[in-house]
């Protein structure tokens, strides 16, 4: 926890009010994003119990598992979840635009689950069922492989930082506001919503009571559990098939189970609400734009001949690649958090990496003459009362001029002399507003999103024996139609 989000938290007691931690989202949400509420049987290995979901506050849709023991009901609610997904996800795969000779959907598909439990039972379901056969011993419906291709999909842009296409909504809320309560307490998204109402302490104390806030999954309450499901499940089970008491038992194991999504269905819209009253990051557009380049690739991918699901697990190669990309992408989102927002920045600024100040003096029409030919190279100075731990010669940017790199002079005292260089245009006389005026307040950070190459890595047929050497080829095996559903 950093020290703003310390400092953030003991103002929520105070206040009684979540406390803002970010000026701007930094996160994309979609105007029509698909809500997802999973529940898993308890004692079960991943095994589905229940599911909320649907694209429309007013227009859920639940899906249950009346025996969550018996294999043949898990794959039909598999292929009832998977027409859902597949019918939404089709919906963006439809109009196209062209970028750097390349196409892609000008839109994508959205996935929020309440928590990161709803992440894992994504990446555990979509496991569970991507590598099924549609055919033979264990056959199942075409759409019980295709959900879990995208399930799988879903779970690794998951893990992509700075990524939108499949977010947790509590560590959503918990990135742009701070609550009084724990991290812990924050996982629960009855407790971290009430924060923003009236009386958030009554109504965190009040989230704890599973009868009026029931989890938000994918584990159920046990009290619910042993009073009310085992019983349901246990009174269908008796019932013979097609029978009046099969019928009334099963309507009666859905009402039970809608009672513990509910509530959680309504949180999640107005979770959604109050994400989009806050304003988008500068850099958000670009990190969509990354993600409809991603699903476009996917897409392309599965219409492909002979297009295999994801492997039950990377190669050595493969996985190096996987870890080098979400480093990079860490970096990346790091920095841009920090550029769009200045309460991310003011972190970087309590350890040094970057100060904040006004103008006290400028040469704007500064020439640099040491050279074979003239450069203009304005020099600056910023009067700040930030703690200063940068050397002189360290090369600096700015929220406001991205493309401008400042160089540090000097320091005589809270004095910082910065020579500019680049993003003035290519005249001997800088752009207007290009060059910081007098009295203009700006900020100099460390913080850099330039380009990071890639990480050198062998050719998957090229792995070394150290590392179990080249993989054989990815194919389906008997063992893939019988994998556990964990």
């Amino acid at each position: 926890m950093s020290s703003l989000t310390s400092l953030a938290r003991a103002l929520a007691v105070r206040d009684e009010r979540a406390q803002p931690i970010a000026t701007v989202r930094h996160f994309f949400v979609s105007e029509r994003p698909l809500v997802l509420i999973p529940l898993a049987m308890a004692g079960e290995a991943n095994a589905p119990l229940a599911a909320m979901v649907g694209s429309a506050p007013d227009q859920p849709r639940l899906l249950i598992v009346p025996q969550p023991r018996n294999r043949d009901q898990r794959f039909q609610f598999a292929a009832e979840l998977g027409r859902i997904v597949k019918s939404y996800v089709d919906s963006f795969a439809r109009h196209q635009e062209d970028v750097t000779g390349r196409r892609r959907f000008t839109d994508a598909p959205q996935l929020f689950v309440p928590n990161p439990g709803g992440i894992d039972f994504v990446r555990l379901f979509g496991r569970s069922t991507r590598l099924r056969r549609t055919w033979g011993e264990y056959a199942v419906k075409p759409e019980v492989p295709t959900l879990g291709k995208w399930l799988t999909f879903y779970a690794e842009r998951a893990e992509h930082p700075g990524s939108s296409l499949m977010l947790a909504m509590t560590s959503a809320l918990s990135m742009h506001w701070a609550t009084g309560q724990s991290a812990v307490e924050d996982a629960n998204l009855a407790a971290l919503m009430a924060w923003f109402g009236a009386d958030p302490v009554e109504g965190a104390l009040a989230a704890e009571d599973p009868e009026r806030w029931p989890p938000a999954g994918p584990a159920t309450d046990p009290t619910f559990d042993a009073a009310t499901l085992a019983p349901a499940i246990e009174r269908y089970s008796k019932t013979d098939a097609d029978s009046i008491a099969r019928q009334m038992a099963f309507e009666r194991l859905v009402a039970a189970l809608r009672t513990q999504l509910e509530p959680t269905w309504q949180l999640m819209w107005q979770a959604l609400d109050r994400l989009r009253d806050l304003q988008p990051g500068a850099s958000v557009l670009d990190r969509w734009a990354e993600d409809r380049d991603a699903f476009t690739n996917y897409v392309e991918y599965l219409a492909s001949a002979g297009a295999l699901p994801q492997a039950r697990r990377d190669s050595a190669v493969a996985a190096a690649r996987r870890l080098n990309r979400l480093e990079r992408a860490q970096a990346a989102f790091d920095a841009q958090r920090a550029l769009d927002d200045p309460l991310v920045m003011a972190e970087f600024r309590l350890t040094g990496e970057a100060f904040a100040g006004s103008v006290v003096a400028a040469e704007p029409n500064r020439l640099d003459a040491s050279g074979p030919r003239r450069k203009l190279r304005p020099h600056v100075t910023v009067r700040t009362s930030d703690p200063l731990r940068l050397p002189v010669g360290t090369d600096l940017a700015s929220p406001t001029r991205r493309s401008q790199t400042a160089r540090i002079v000097s320091i005589e005292g809270s004095d910082v002399v910065l020579e500019l260089t680049g993003g003035m245009g290519r005249a001997l006389t800088p752009a207007a507003g290009s060059v910081p005026e007098l009295g203009e307040y700006v900020t100099y950070s460390t913080v850099s999103t330039a380009y990071q190459p890639n990480g050198n890595f062998p050719a998957v047929e090229d792995t070394p024996w150290t590392h179990g050497g080249p993989p054989p080829p990815p194919e389906p095996t008997e063992e893939d139609a019988v994998e556990a559903w964990s």
